[in-house]
């Protein structure tokens, strides 16, 4: 008895230690932070929540299928060949000065360039989606199209939210001295403060604040989600969830973030107007959790809601987070946005993109990379 004692206290003495020092869990904002928070008309009963408090069902008998999810397997929910992927050259992207062009690191992170400026988009670059990268969720591909470190200088880095597969410690790392600013909605600075950021280099907004950079503009709009890293288990939305709107004189992007479809996006749309490209959420969805990330179909329907001239389905192509063939997501969006005739890009990992006016031409480069019948009415 004694024996079994010692070690359950080791154990849990372990995971204790295991949750006060690791790094990847970022940190709390502080007291001044939290009071500053009332301010916002999405800070309630002391979280951030969504508009209408929408939020994931997680009662009764849903909590079980959702449980029970998690231990389903699907036979093409992991690649079973490597995604293709265009290597991008570091001397290229430093020397850059022409049209706005975008590149895509797989799932939601990307590198635009545009005035002259360099952007990155959720930075994760890591190998695993978890604080525990040995028992965590792990990338496809274990090569990027480059490697971090030989990334020129950036302008700035936008944060959507801090969940793992978005805000990553070890991409910030490796970034955060390359780096001029960091845009995030309230409270995910408390994380990079916590990892070295200074911080007079890092702007929170709230939902339709905006911010002036360098002659762009940078806009936390709305979206349908949630936050937390799970450190303690009491941080779930401690923190605000955001999509972005990316402005140059020229140009307007929709980056999305992660998000259930709601009526927020007409509401952009109202405010913004007609978007030249729409960064549109689309994998890692189930009918169980649809309330905080849309369905394919969605993803399209909400690209017409503010009214962008292309979309781009994200959030799909690097890890298995749900239980679907992973390139269901970008087939089910192509189909239905042929259904409402809204032009759609689907770029390889690493390939270029230059907005200039006319759609960029990218293939369906993923349908030989898995053995599921699409069928005709999906491919263009």
């Amino acid at each position: 008895m004694v024996i079994t004692l010692t070690i359950v206290a080791l154990i849990a003495i372990t995971g204790v230690l295991f949750m006060a020092l690791n790094p990847q869990f970022g940190d709390k904002p502080d007291k001044a932070s939290q009071l500053s928070f009332h301010k916002s008309e999405q800070f309630r009963n002391g979280k951030f929540a969504n508009v209408g408090d929408v939020k994931i069902d997680m009662s009764g008998d849903k909590l079980v299928a959702m449980i029970k999810e998690q231990f389903n397997s699907h036979p093409e929910a992991t690649s079973k060949q490597l995604p293709d992927f265009v290597p991008m050259d570091s001397t290229n992207l430093a020397n850059y000065k022409g049209e706005m062009r975008i590149f895509w690191f797989g799932h939601s992170t990307f590198l635009i360039q545009l005035d002259g400026k360099t952007i990155i988009l959720d930075p994760m670059f890591g190998h695993s989606a978890s604080p525990v990268p040995v028992f965590g969720v792990k990338r496809f591909n274990k090569q990027l199209p480059i490697d971090p470190d030989q990334l020129p200088k950036i302008d700035a880095i936008i944060i959507s939210h801090d969940h793992y597969d978005h805000l990553d410690y070890q991409s910030i790392q490796k970034l955060k001295d390359k780096t001029d600013a960091f845009f995030t909605p309230l409270g995910v600075g408390a994380h990079l403060q916590a990892w070295g950021v200074s911080q007079d280099k890092i702007t929170e907004l709230d939902w339709w604040q905006q911010a002036d950079f360098k002659g762009l503009t940078f806009s936390s709009t709305p979206a349908q989600h949630f936050s937390g890293r799970g450190k303690w288990f009491n941080d779930q939305a401690s923190t605000l969830w955001c999509s972005w709107v990316i402005q140059s004189a020229e140009k307007q992007i929709y980056f999305s973030g992660d998000s259930g479809y709601g009526e927020h996006f007409k509401a952009i749309a109202e405010k913004f107007g007609a978007f030249d490209l729409a960064l549109m959420e689309c994998g890692q969805y189930n009918e169980l959790w649809k309330e905080i990330h849309m369905m394919p179909e969605e993803t399209i329907m909400a690209a017409k809601d503010i009214n962008a001239a292309m979309v781009m389905p994200i959030h799909w192509g690097s890890f298995r987070l749900a239980m679907h063939e992973w390139i269901d997501p970008v087939v089910r969006a192509t189909k239905k946005a042929e259904e409402l005739n809204i032009p759609i890009l689907t770029p390889m990992i690493g390939e270029g993109m230059i907005l200039n006016g006319e759609q960029p031409k990218t293939v369906q480069w993923y349908k030989k990379q898995s053995n599921v019948n699409v069928g005709m009415s999906a491919i263009r």
